[in-house]
Protein backbone atom coordinates (compact mmCIF):
# COMPACT_ATOMS: atom_id res chain seq x y z
CA UNK A 1 0.00 0.00 0.00
CA UNK A 2 2.75 2.47 0.83
CA UNK A 3 5.57 3.59 -1.34
CA UNK A 4 7.96 6.29 -0.25
CA UNK A 5 8.38 8.64 -3.19
CA UNK A 6 11.30 10.53 -1.60
CA UNK A 7 9.68 13.89 -2.30
CA UNK A 8 7.30 15.84 -0.11
CA UNK A 9 3.74 16.65 -1.22
CA UNK A 10 4.79 20.27 -1.09
CA UNK A 11 8.28 21.67 -0.56
CA UNK A 12 8.99 22.98 2.93
CA UNK A 13 11.54 25.49 4.14
CA UNK A 14 12.03 28.05 6.89
CA UNK A 15 13.54 31.51 6.86
CA UNK A 16 15.48 30.79 10.05
CA UNK A 17 15.49 28.37 12.97
CA UNK A 18 12.84 28.99 15.61
CA UNK A 19 12.89 26.27 18.30
CA UNK A 20 10.08 27.90 20.25
CA UNK A 21 7.75 27.68 17.27
CA UNK A 22 8.95 24.16 16.49
CA UNK A 23 7.65 23.17 19.93
CA UNK A 24 4.22 24.61 19.02
CA UNK A 25 4.18 22.83 15.65
CA UNK A 26 4.74 19.53 17.48
CA UNK A 27 0.99 19.65 18.16
CA UNK A 28 0.31 18.79 14.51
CA UNK A 29 2.77 15.91 14.60
CA UNK A 30 1.95 14.15 17.86
CA UNK A 31 -1.14 15.88 19.18
CA UNK A 32 -4.76 14.79 19.47
CA UNK A 33 -5.66 16.57 16.22
CA UNK A 34 -2.40 15.97 14.41
CA UNK A 35 -1.36 14.17 11.28
CA UNK A 36 -0.38 10.85 12.92
CA UNK A 37 -3.79 10.65 14.60
CA UNK A 38 -5.57 11.30 11.30
CA UNK A 39 -3.51 8.77 9.34
CA UNK A 40 -4.05 5.98 11.86
CA UNK A 41 -7.71 6.83 12.44
CA UNK A 42 -8.64 6.70 8.75
CA UNK A 43 -6.59 3.58 8.14
CA UNK A 44 -8.07 1.81 11.16
CA UNK A 45 -11.60 2.79 10.17
CA UNK A 46 -11.06 1.42 6.66
CA UNK A 47 -10.62 -2.14 7.95
CA UNK A 48 -14.40 -2.57 8.36
CA UNK A 49 -15.62 -0.66 5.30
CA UNK A 50 -17.29 -2.88 2.69
CA UNK A 51 -17.81 -0.27 -0.06
CA UNK A 52 -14.59 -0.37 -2.12
CA UNK A 53 -14.87 3.29 -3.19
CA UNK A 54 -15.25 4.59 0.36
CA UNK A 55 -12.58 2.20 1.63
CA UNK A 56 -10.19 3.55 -1.02
CA UNK A 57 -11.05 7.11 -0.03
CA UNK A 58 -10.19 6.42 3.62
CA UNK A 59 -6.92 4.70 2.68
CA UNK A 60 -5.94 7.39 0.17
CA UNK A 61 -6.49 10.13 2.73
CA UNK A 62 -4.66 8.08 5.40
CA UNK A 63 -1.66 7.78 3.07
CA UNK A 64 -1.74 11.52 2.35
CA UNK A 65 -1.86 12.24 6.09
CA UNK A 66 1.37 10.26 6.47
CA UNK A 67 2.84 12.56 3.84
CA UNK A 68 1.62 15.56 5.82
CA UNK A 69 3.25 14.09 8.89
CA UNK A 70 6.54 13.98 6.99
CA UNK A 71 6.10 17.63 5.95
CA UNK A 72 5.40 18.72 9.53
CA UNK A 73 8.34 16.72 10.90
CA UNK A 74 10.66 18.16 8.24
CA UNK A 75 9.52 21.68 9.10
CA UNK A 76 10.02 21.05 12.83
CA UNK A 77 13.49 19.72 12.11
CA UNK A 78 14.37 22.85 10.15
CA UNK A 79 12.90 25.10 12.84
CA UNK A 80 14.91 23.33 15.52
CA UNK A 81 18.12 24.11 13.66
CA UNK A 82 21.33 22.35 14.62
CA UNK A 83 22.18 24.01 17.91
CA UNK A 84 19.90 24.61 20.85
CA UNK A 85 20.86 27.63 22.91
CA UNK A 86 19.65 26.82 26.41
CA UNK A 87 19.61 30.50 27.30
CA UNK A 88 17.08 31.31 24.57
CA UNK A 89 14.77 28.31 24.84
CA UNK A 90 12.18 27.87 27.59
CA UNK A 91 12.77 24.99 30.03
CA UNK A 92 9.76 22.95 28.87
CA UNK A 93 10.86 23.17 25.26
CA UNK A 94 14.50 22.40 25.88
CA UNK A 95 13.54 19.21 27.73
CA UNK A 96 12.02 17.67 24.61
CA UNK A 97 14.99 18.80 22.56
CA UNK A 98 17.40 17.20 24.98
CA UNK A 99 15.39 13.97 25.19
CA UNK A 100 14.90 13.72 21.43
CA UNK A 101 18.24 15.11 20.25
CA UNK A 102 16.45 17.79 18.20
CA UNK A 103 14.46 15.08 16.40
CA UNK A 104 10.77 15.78 15.87
CA UNK A 105 9.02 13.44 18.26
CA UNK A 106 5.64 11.82 18.51
CA UNK A 107 4.68 14.31 21.20
CA UNK A 108 2.31 17.24 21.36
CA UNK A 109 3.20 20.88 22.02
CA UNK A 110 3.24 20.23 25.78
CA UNK A 111 5.67 17.32 25.44
CA UNK A 112 3.12 14.57 26.11
CA UNK A 113 3.48 11.35 24.11
CA UNK A 114 1.12 10.49 21.29
CA UNK A 115 -1.45 7.88 22.28
CA UNK A 116 -3.78 5.56 20.43
CA UNK A 117 -6.57 6.98 22.59
CA UNK A 118 -6.70 9.87 20.08
CA UNK A 119 -7.98 7.49 17.38
CA UNK A 120 -11.76 7.09 17.04
CA UNK A 121 -13.08 3.93 15.38
CA UNK A 122 -16.68 2.80 15.81
CA UNK A 123 -17.24 0.32 12.97
CA UNK A 124 -20.25 2.43 11.92
CA UNK A 125 -19.56 4.23 8.66
CA UNK A 126 -21.82 7.19 9.41
CA UNK A 127 -20.35 7.72 12.88
CA UNK A 128 -16.80 7.38 11.57
CA UNK A 129 -17.43 9.83 8.71
CA UNK A 130 -18.88 12.37 11.15
CA UNK A 131 -15.85 11.85 13.42
CA UNK A 132 -13.52 12.40 10.46
CA UNK A 133 -15.31 15.58 9.41
CA UNK A 134 -14.88 16.86 12.96
CA UNK A 135 -11.23 15.70 13.04
CA UNK A 136 -10.40 17.57 9.84
CA UNK A 137 -12.12 20.69 11.16
CA UNK A 138 -10.20 20.53 14.45
CA UNK A 139 -6.90 20.06 12.59
CA UNK A 140 -7.77 23.05 10.42
CA UNK A 141 -8.46 25.19 13.51
CA UNK A 142 -5.09 24.23 15.05
CA UNK A 143 -3.31 25.08 11.78
CA UNK A 144 -5.12 28.44 11.72
CA UNK A 145 -3.92 29.17 15.27
CA UNK A 146 -0.38 28.16 14.31
CA UNK A 147 -0.51 30.29 11.15
CA UNK A 148 -1.28 33.41 13.18
CA UNK A 149 1.65 32.83 15.54
CA UNK A 150 4.54 32.90 13.04
CA UNK A 151 5.95 35.57 10.75
CA UNK A 152 8.12 33.15 8.76
CA UNK A 153 6.66 33.30 5.22
CA UNK A 154 8.05 29.87 4.32
CA UNK A 155 6.39 28.20 7.31
CA UNK A 156 3.17 30.08 6.54
CA UNK A 157 3.27 28.70 2.99
CA UNK A 158 3.56 25.15 4.32
CA UNK A 159 0.72 25.69 6.79
CA UNK A 160 -1.43 27.24 4.06
CA UNK A 161 -0.90 24.15 1.90
CA UNK A 162 -1.84 21.88 4.81
CA UNK A 163 -4.90 23.99 5.63
CA UNK A 164 -6.13 23.61 2.07
CA UNK A 165 -5.64 19.84 2.18
CA UNK A 166 -7.55 19.61 5.49
CA UNK A 167 -10.44 21.42 3.81
CA UNK A 168 -10.24 19.10 0.80
CA UNK A 169 -10.37 16.03 3.05
CA UNK A 170 -13.28 17.51 4.95
CA UNK A 171 -15.17 18.01 1.68
CA UNK A 172 -14.44 14.44 0.54
CA UNK A 173 -15.72 13.00 3.83
CA UNK A 174 -18.86 15.20 3.63
CA UNK A 175 -19.57 14.03 0.09
CA UNK A 176 -19.16 10.40 1.16
CA UNK A 177 -21.59 10.97 4.03
CA UNK A 178 -24.20 12.34 1.61
CA UNK A 179 -23.88 9.24 -0.60
CA UNK A 180 -24.29 6.55 2.05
Amino acid sequence: MFKHEKILFHPVSVEKPNPQYAALLQEQLGGANGELKAALQYMSQSFRIKDPEIKDLFLDIAAEELGHMEMVATTINMLNGHDVDYEKVEAGEIQSHVLLGLNPGLINASGYSWTGDYVTVTGDLCADLLSNIASEQRAKVVYEYLYRQIDDKCVKETIDFLLNREEAHNTMFKLSLIHI
